[in-house]
C-alpha cells in the first residue's frame, strides 16, 4: 500500500498534473497574439550581485545591447556588499546609464531586490542575474506581455546550456525543458505559479511589496500578483540562457537552497492554496509546488516499502535492485575526477538521486527554521 501511494504521488506530480493541464487548455480560448505597444514603456532592469567580478562586465555589455529603446531602459545594479572588485567594474559603466547601489552590509539577494524599490524608474521592473545571458530579442516580448492589463508578471523561458561535451549535470537540461513545458501549459490554463528567477518582469506596484529576506521573490511574485487580482504568464520568445552548474555538488547546494526558500515562501503565502477563494490557481499551486515537493518523501517511503516487500515478491526485488544500481551510479558521478568527463549514463541517475536527497535536505532545513537568507550565487561556467 505504501509503495503504491508513493508511486501515485510521483506519477501525479510529474505526469498527472500536466496531463490535466493539457485537458483543461483544450477548453480555454487561446489568447490573441501579443502586439507591440505604440511606445515602449520606461523600465528598470535590476541586477542583484554578490562578488561577480569575473562576469559582470560581460553581463552588462549584453544587457546594454538588448533590442529595446536605450532611452527607455534604466539598468540598476544592487551590490550585496561585494568584496571582489565588482563595484569598481560596475562604476565604469556609469557614463552608459548604469546605476550602482551598494548595500551597507550583506543581507542576501531578496534584501537587495527589496532595496531596489527606492531607485526604480518607470512602471515595469525586469529582474535578472549576472550568471545568465539574455537573447538579444528577449526583452521586448517580455514587456509586451504586460500590455495586457490582466497580467502582472511575465516570466522568460530558460534554456539550459553547457560547454560542449560536458555531461556532469546533463539531467538539468531535461528538467529545465520539462519545467518550461509545464509553465506553458499553465499559461494556457490560466497562469503560472512560479516565475523564472533568471529573467522575469513585474509591474512596479508588485515589485514594491517587501518580500522577507529568507523568501524567494521569483516564486512569491506570481502569488502576490494573484492576490492582487492579476495573473502571471510564461513568454516563450523571452529566451534566457542558463549555464548548467559545473559540478553535482554545486547543483546539489543550489537545489537545497532553492527548495528551502521555496518551502518557506509557500508557507508565508499559504492562503493562496485556499480553493474556496482562489479556485483553479489554488489547485495549480498545490499540484506544481507542494505535490512535487512531497516527492522526496514519497520516494523515501516507497523505497522502505519495497525493501520490506522484496522478502516475498520478485518484482520488489527487481525494483530494489534497479534502485540500488541508480544510487551506485549517482555516487560514482559524485566522486568522479573533476578533470575527466562523467559518462552520460551516470549523469542522469545522479541528477535524479541527488535531486531527491536535496529535497529531503531542504525539508529538514525548513522544518528546523534554517533558512539561510545569506546569498551565495551559484557560480556557473560562462
Amino acid at each position: 500500500m505504501a509503495a503504491a501511494a508513493a508511486a501515485g504521488i510521483v506519477a501525479y506530480a510529474y505526469v498527472g498534473y500536466p496531463t490535466l493541464l493539457r485537458i483543461l487548455a483544450v477548453f480555454r480560448r487561446r489568447e490573441a497574439p501579443r502586439r507591440e505597444p505604440i511606445q515602449w514603456p520606461q523600465l528598470t532592469i535590476t541586477l542583484p550581485v554578490y562578488n561577480e567580478a569575473p562576469v559582470i562586465a560581460d553581463t552588462l555589455d549584453t544587457i546594454l545591447t538588448l533590442d529595446y529603446p536605450r532611452d527607455r531602459m534604466h539598468v540598476l545594479v544592487v551590490s550585496d556588499a561585494s568584496t571582489d572588485g565588482t563595484d569598481e567594474i560596475v562604476s565604469q559603466y556609469a557614463d552608459r546609464g548604469v546605476q550602482l547601489v551598494r548595500m551597507p552590509e550583506r543581507l542576501g539577494k531578496t534584501a537587495a531586490e527589496n532595496a531596489a524599490r527606492n531607485f526604480l524608474k518607470g512602471d515595469i521592473v525586469v529582474n535578472t542575474d549576472a550568471s545568465v545571458r539574455l537573447h538579444p530579442q528577449a526583452l521586448k516580448p517580455l514587456v509586451a506581455a504586460l500590455a495586457d492589463p490582466s497580467v502582472g508578471i511575465a516570466s522568460g523561458r530558460d534554456v539550459s546550456v553547457a560547454r560542449q561535451g560536458d555531461n556532469v549535470n546533463v539531467g538539468e537540461s531535461g528538467y529545465v525543458g520539462y519545467e518550461m513545458w509545464v509553465r506553458d501549459l499553465e499559461t494556457r490554463a490560466g497562469g503560472i505559479v512560479g516565475a523564472s528567477g533568471c529573467f522575469f518582469a513585474s509591474r512596479r506596484s508588485l515589485h514594491e511589496e517587501i518580500v522577507p529576506a529568507a523568501l524567494s521573490r521569483d516564486f512569491a511574485a506570481p502569488l502576490i500578483a494573484r492576490r492582487s487580482g492579476l495573473k502571471a504568464v510564461s513568454v516563450n520568445d523571452a529566451v534566457c540562457y542558463v549555464p548548467r552548474a559545473s559540478s553535482l555538488r554545486r547543483e546539489y547546494t543550489r537545489k537545497v537552497r532553492t527548495m528551502t526558500r521555496g518551502l518557506e515562501t509557500l508557507y508565508y503565502l499559504r492562503r493562496l492554496m485556499n480553493p474556496f477563494r482562489y479556485g483553479l490557481f489554488a489547485w495549480m499551486l498545490f499540484s506544481h509546488k507542494f505535490a512535487r515537493w512531497m516527492v522526496p518523501w514519497a520516494v523515501a517511503t516507497g523505497a522502505v516499502a519495497l525493501v520490506l516487500l522484496s522478502r516475498e515478491h520478485g518484482w520488489a526485488q527487481w525494483s530494489v535492485g534497479l534502485g540500488s544500481v541508480a544510487v551506485v551510479m549517482a555516487l560514482a558521478a559524485w566522486v568522479w575526477p573533476r578533470n575527466r568527463m562523467v559518462p552520460k549514463v551516470f549523469a542522469v541517475p545522479a541528477y535524479v538521486v541527488f535531486g531527491i536527497l536535496a529535497g529531503l535536505h531542504a525539508w529538514i532545513n525548513a522544518l528546523r527554521g534554517d533558512l539561510t537568507p545569506m546569498w551565495e550565487p551559484t557560480r556557473r561556467d560562462p
